[in-house]
C-alpha cells in the first residue's frame, strides 16, 4: 500500500515549486547507480523544498482535496512526482552537453504539468526521451482540482505545453475555461475513445480507477457476519459502526463517493441515503490516509471497522509475501469511476512535442507501467494487468458514473449540502 499512500500525500521535497526531471540515455555507470541503465538528474526550483520531507495526507484519486481545488486519482489517490522516490536529488547526471544539444535540437523542451501523484518508471521516462529527442520537465502542482485552477488562472501564459491528470470531475471545467487545443491521437483508438468527453478532442483519456468499498474478509468471518455487497447493503442495521469514509469535503475518494451516491440514489434520494448512513454510525476522516491506515481493520494500523473507502485496486497491496488470498476484497456495486486525462494546452510553447508527449502516455510502455507505478487501470484494452490485479483487483464492471459538465454544475452544490448533513 506504499504507492497508494502516496497518491494520498502532497509529494515530498516539492510542495513549493517546480520539479525537473531530466532523463537522459547512459551506460554501465548509470547502470551501477542503480537507475537501469538511465540516469536521473533531479532539480527543484527556488521555493522548493531542498530535500525529501514528508508530506501531509490529502486524503484520493487519485490525494485530492475536493473542494475548490481538488480531486484526482484514486483511487487510489497523493503521491511523489515521477522520479522523486529513487532519485532525491541525489542521482548524477551522465549525459554530455552533446547529447543535450541533440536532444534540444530534436524535439525541443517539453514541460508537463501534472498533480502531486504522478509516478513513472525513468526508464520508461528515457526511453521516450531517447526515441523522440524530447527533454521531459515535469511540474507538479498539487492535487488534480488545484492544478486545474492553476491552468484557468494562467491561460494567457501557460504554465506548461501539456496537462496530465485532469480527472472527470473537473474535465469540464478546463474544456470551459479553453485552457486546451484540439488534438486526436491516433492512439486513442486502442481504448480510450471509450471514454472520450469532448467532441473537440481536446482531452485524451490515459487511464481510470475505480473508488469502492473496502471489506476486511477475516473481520466478517470471525464474526460469522454475511459481507455486504451494495450502497443499500451499508445503511442495514447490522452493519451499524462498522464504515469508515474520507470526507467528501476534503478528499477526492470522498467526493467520488459521494458522486456515486448521487448517481445511485439521483438528486432526489442522495440525501435521504447519507441521512441514512450517519444514523447508522458511519465515521468520516478528514482524508483517505486516516480511513485506511488508522481506522479499518484489514490494514497494518488494525483499526475497529472493517469496512472502508479505497479503491478497487487496493486488495494485492495487502497480500503478504508468499500469500495466495487477499485479506480485503472490493465492494464492486460501491464503485465509482475516476478518469484521468491528458491535454495540449493552449498557446504552449512547443506544441508538437506536447501531442509526442500524450502520445506517449497511451504508448504500449506507459499504459503496461501504469498499474505498477500509479496503481490505475490503463484504457488500452490491449495491455495486459498484473496476475495479481487480475484475480484480486478487478474494475468494477458497472460503476456509477456521472457526465463531466453534470458534476461541474453541481459538485460545489452538493459538497455543501453534504457537509451541512453529515458533518454540520
Amino acid at each position: 500500500m506504499r504507492f497508494i499512500r502516496q497518491r494520498h500525500r502532497l509529494a515530498a521535497g516539492i510542495a513549493a515549486g517546480l520539479l525537473t526531471i531530466t532523463l537522459a540515455a547512459c551506460g554501465s555507470e548509470a547502470t551501477a547507480a542503480g537507475t537501469t541503465g538511465v540516469a536521473a538528474s533531479l532539480a527543484t526550483s527556488a521555493g522548493a523544498a531542498a530535500g525529501p520531507a514528508s508530506g501531509s495526507a490529502a486524503g484520493p484519486g487519485s490525494g485530492s482535496a475536493a473542494g475548490p481545488g481538488s480531486a484526482s486519482a484514486a483511487g487510489p489517490g497523493s503521491g511523489s512526482a515521477a522520479g522523486t522516490e529513487a532519485g532525491t536529488g541525489t542521482a548524477a547526471s551522465t549525459s554530455t552537453e552533446a547529447e543535450a544539444g541533440t536532444r534540444k535540437a530534436a524535439g525541443g523542451t517539453v514541460t508537463l504539468v501534472t498533480h502531486d501523484s504522478f509516478n513513472m518508471d525513468k526508464a520508461v521516462l528515457a526511453k521516450f526521451q531517447q526515441q523522440s529527442g524530447i527533454t521531459l520537465k515535469i511540474l507538479a502542482q498539487g492535487d488534480a482540482g488545484a492544478m486545474v485552477n492553476k491552468l484557468v488562472l494562467t491561460k494567457e501564459k501557460p504554465l506548461g505545453d501539456v496537462v496530465f491528470g485532469v480527472d472527470n470531475s473537473f474535465a469540464s471545467r478546463a474544456l470551459d475555461a479553453g485552457v486546451l487545443q484540439p488534438y486526436a491521437s491516433p492512439a486513442a483508438n486502442s481504448g480510450a475513445q471509450k471514454y472520450s468527453v469532448d467532441p473537440e478532442k481536446r482531452l485524451t483519456a490515459v487511464d481510470y480507477g475505480d473508488v469502492c468499498v473496502n471489506v476486511d474478509h477475516a473481520w466478517f468471518a470471525a464474526k460469522k457476519l454475511a459481507e455486504p455487497h451494495t450502497y443499500e447493503d451499508l445503511a442495514a442495521p447490522q452493519y451499524k459502526d462498522l464504515l469508515v469514509v474520507p470526507s467528501a469535503a476534503t478528499s477526492s475518494p470522498g467526493l467520488a463517493f459521494l458522486l456515486g451516491t448521487i448517481a445511485h440514489f439521483g438528486e432526489q434520494g442522495w440525501q435521504q441515503y447519507w441521512t441514512a448512513l450517519k444514523n447508522n454510525g458511519v465515521k468520516v476522516t478528514a482524508g483517505w490516509e486516516d480511513a485506511y491506515s488508522v481506522d479499518f481493520s484489514g490494514s497494518s494500523g488494525k483499526g475497529a471497522r472493517p469496512l472502508v473507502l479505497s479503491y478497487a485496486s487496493s486488495p494485492p497491496f495487502e497480500m503478504a509475501d508468499g500469500a495466495t488470498e487477499a485479506p480485503t476484497g472490493a465492494l464492486l456495486d460501491t464503485c465509482f469511476r475516476q478518469v484521468e486525462y491528458a491535454g495540449v494546452l493552449a498557446g504552449a510553447a512547443n506544441p508538437d512535442g506536447a501531442k509526442k508527449v500524450v502520445d506517449f502516455m497511451l504508448s504500449k510502455d506507459f499504459q503496461a507501467a501504469l498499474p505498477e507505478q500509479m496503481y490505475v487501470y490503463p484504457v488500452d484494452t490491449a495491455t495486459k494487468l498484473p496476475a495479481s490485479w487480475q484475480k484480486y483487483a478487478p474494475a468494477a464492471s458497472r460503476p456509477a458514473t456521472m457526465d463531466p459538465a453534470t458534476i461541474t454544475a453541481g459538485r460545489e452544490k452538493w459538497i455543501g449540502a453534504w457537509t451541512d448533513l453529515v458533518e454540520g
